[in-house]
């Protein structure tokens, strides 16, 4: 029959029917819409085949009024699987409880390897770990993410540069790179200081070299600032130069400011929900209530289960759900302006070296567009201008 699998779900018997009149009993059969199929005849008085499990009441009484005789030969189906495993519980216990103890110990974490380190520093990241709670005996779902374990890490550890966090299996392996100790830096070679961008010559300090250029130049990029070419004519000596040269440079930024902005801020409320997800499929583990935030945001927090070195297509998920609510800001023109100028300072500051100075600001256009401030500013900045040159046979 092309509809098997159902049949094996619902459970089915094979039977001999044994008679003279066997031909009679199946067209009863028949007229009373029994499904028998596979019929297969051992000899003239005896025929085999299948029945479904809940058609044996029918056949029976069909039986009790012909001449054959009905006999149970096999079974097969879900519903007499299920009675010889109740007959063995016993064993399916067991079994069961081997799987569940082996897939609880393949979610524990056995080791924990560092490689890269010296002896005192893997101590302290030993240590260090241990007050995280990564350590032998814990379940990886109680544990934080690898991203929080490392940016932990660099947090508490000044000697650690970085750190590479990794789970396999039951193990984690921590790859260490340690914070290099300055050494003395090597001798310079002969160079000149040059200029790396336009500008107006500020003021220079100049501790090894021949300064030349003065106050108040106009300098362009490449052009030499300071020479590594000393002493008089026909008796000159090559060195490294070095120093700072300060220039003046121009810069102009671009702002553009909303006067009215709409954003979302987390109010501190929040509800945990908990979910095992097989094959895509979520099944509630704990937090039933219905979320009552009318906005929110979901953060997962999702843990692999594993069987030994296996991923599982089973996740253990931690869902966050964080109240939040909308805020309207707005500037007028004045309190817009001042955003802008500390956005474009901000930005500014954050391309020039630390010893750069700005020296004035002028605002050169500004209007408002669409709800929006718009504002080109000017900025005069002093900074370092040099950088070295190598001299090369010839200069």
């Amino acid at each position: 029959m092309k509809n098997q699998w159902t049949n094996f779900f619902s459970g089915y018997v094979k039977i001999k029917v044994t008679g003279k009149l066997i031909e009679p009993f199946l067209n009863h059969c028949v007229k009373e819409n029994l499904r028998i199929w596979n019929l297969k005849r051992i000899n003239p008085n005896s025929v085999t085949g299948y029945l479904m499990l809940e058609d044996i009441p029918k056949i029976r009484k069909i039986i009790r009024k012909s001449e054959c005789k009905l006999e149970f030969i096999g079974r097969r189906g879900i519903p007499f699987l299920l009675k010889k495993m109740i007959s063995n519980s016993g064993f399916i216990i067991g079994l069961l409880a081997a799987v569940f103890l082996i897939l609880f110990l393949s979610n524990i974490v056995w080791s924990i390897e560092i490689t890269g380190a010296n002896p005192k520093l893997e101590h302290d990241i030993r240590k260090e770990l241990s007050a995280i709670g990564i350590k032998r005996g814990k379940l990886h779902f109680s544990l934080p993410t690898n991203e929080q374990i490392q940016s932990k890490l660099m947090e508490r550890i000044p000697e650690i540069t970085w750190v590479g966090v990794q789970l396999n299996g039951t193990s984690y392996h921590f790859e260490v790179v340690e914070k290099k100790v300055v050494e003395e830096p090597a001798p310079l070679s002969p160079r000149h200081l040059v200029a790396k961008k336009k500008a107006v010559i500020y003021d220079y300090f100049v501790e090894q070299g021949q300064p030349v250029v003065k106050i108040n130049d106009f300098v362009r990029p490449g052009q030499i600032l300071v020479s590594g070419i000393i002493g008089k004519e026909g008796k000159t000596e090559l060195t490294a130069a070095k120093g700072k040269i300060f220039g003046e440079i121009w810069y102009k930024s671009h702002i553009t400011v909303p006067l009215e902005t709409e954003f979302h801020v987390f109010t501190g409320k929040y509800m945990e929900k908990y979910y095992l997800n097989i094959f895509n499929f979520s099944i509630p583990l704990w937090g039933f209530k219905k979320v009552e935030f009318s906005n929110y945001k979901i953060e997962n927090i999702d843990k692999q289960i594993k069987f030994l070195k296996w991923n599982l297509p089973i996740v253990y998920r931690k869902q966050i759900i964080r109240e939040e609510e909308k805020h309207l800001r707005k500037y007028d023109q004045k309190t817009a302006i001042q955003v802008a100028k500390k956005t474009a300072i901000d930005a500014l500051k954050a391309k020039l070296d630390e010893d750069a100075v700005i020296k004035g600001e002028n605002v050169l256009h500004q209007k408002v567009d669409n709800g929006k401030l718009k504002l080109m500013i000017h900025y005069q900045v002093i900074e370092d201008i040099a950088i070295p040159q190598p001299i090369v046979q010839g200069d």
